[in-house]
């Protein structure tokens, strides 16, 4: 893929939500740039900002966007992100009705369309996803699915997919979801590297959490369902899997299959997520001991908990520590 590029298209458009668009932009051109210092034949990003003309934006941030594109443009385009918008969406959207058509567009040639928060509604109001799996933001669920009563509205997800079409709920879940895109695009040493920088906390791997935003609970197996809840509220203990089998009713090898095709995991790899889960919590929130914390969420070796927490994490508890206490604020930092 020597010189290969992408092209990336980031809608520009009144009363948006700024972050939704500069974030994922900000973190791609660090996926670029670190992905480049290790091979200079590293794919490269076309990314341009594009609206229904090249003339300014006003946006409720105070400050102006110039679009450097129009979408009657010919460009090449991999995938577009729409972004959020400020409060009712509706005034927007019809303000804009070649972005519509220009969407419908896209979607028939394969383009990859990300859309945030009620930026979703362009895509339903598109037709784009009658039929199909999609999420918006929390506080216009109601009314979203009052005016597209074809979508299949999923509220407990942060994220959807349907073939190429993308919703992410909220700008947090439009950062989860450029990392999955990075991932894709330069692996997952450039994707960790990315996170690394952007966020607080390391999140888990994109494609190994689904779409959604419980992974532990939706799926029709509800004996598994119910194992997985045991396994939540008893995690911090010595636990036995023969054992666990045996008191669902299953046998070791019935119960690791039905659990693998239940949520993609082991039991043992479900266990040890959620035990690493908890430190982290407690790395953050508590002035525990990381000997304490490792003993509070099952562990007993120190060694097996630290090696295991930067296997899944790809840093140290003390690291884990030290970053996300670095961003938290009191008063007095004022």
């Amino acid at each position: 893929m020597m010189n290969k590029h992408l092209g990336a298209a980031f809608v520009v458009m009144e009363h948006m939500l700024s972050t939704s668009l500069t974030l994922p932009i900000e973190m791609l051109r660090a996926a670029e740039g670190a992905a480049r210092v290790i091979d200079r034949n590293a794919i490269r990003l076309n990314i341009a900002s594009v609206s229904t003309t090249t003339d300014p934006v006003s946006t409720q941030s105070g400050f102006d966007f110039q679009p450097q594109h129009s979408i009657n443009e010919n460009l090449k385009t991999d995938f577009v992100v729409i972004p959020a918008l400020w409060r009712n969406p509706r005034p927007v959207i019809q303000k804009y009705p070649e972005i519509i058509e220009w969407l419908k567009k896209l979607n028939e040639n394969g383009t990859i369309i990300i859309a945030v928060g009620t930026g979703c509604c362009f895509l339903a109001e598109a037709g784009l996803l009658d039929d199909k799996p999609a999420t918006t933001h929390w506080h216009y669920f109601d009314q979203f699915q009052k005016r597209y009563p074809k979508v299949q509205l999923k509220r407990q997800y942060f994220i959807t997919q349907a073939n190429n079409l993308y919703c992410a709920a909220s700008v947090n879940a439009v950062a989860d979801l450029t990392v999955h895109f990075i991932h894709r695009v330069y692996g997952a040493d450039i994707a960790n590297h990315v996170q690394r920088n952007f966020s607080h906390e390391i999140r888990r791997d994109y494609a190994e959490t689904s779409y959604y935003d419980d992974k532990h609970r939706y799926h029709p197996d509800e004996d598994i369902v119910q194992a997985q809840i045991w396994l939540q509220d008893n995690c911090h203990k010595e636990i036995n899997l023969k054992n666990l089998a045996e008191h669902f009713g299953m046998s070791s090898r019935n119960f690791n299959r039905r659990f693998k095709n239940a949520t993609d995991q082991t039991p043992l790899q479900y266990l040890q997520e959620i035990r690493i889960d908890m430190a982290k919590d407690l790395l953050q929130t508590s002035n525990l001991s990381i000997n304490e914390i490792a003993y509070r969420v099952g562990y007993k070796d120190m060694g097996h908990f630290a090696a295991l927490f930067k296997k899944l994490l790809t840093t140290t508890p003390s690291q884990y520590r030290a970053t996300v206490r670095g961003k938290l604020f009191t008063p007095k930092a004022f």
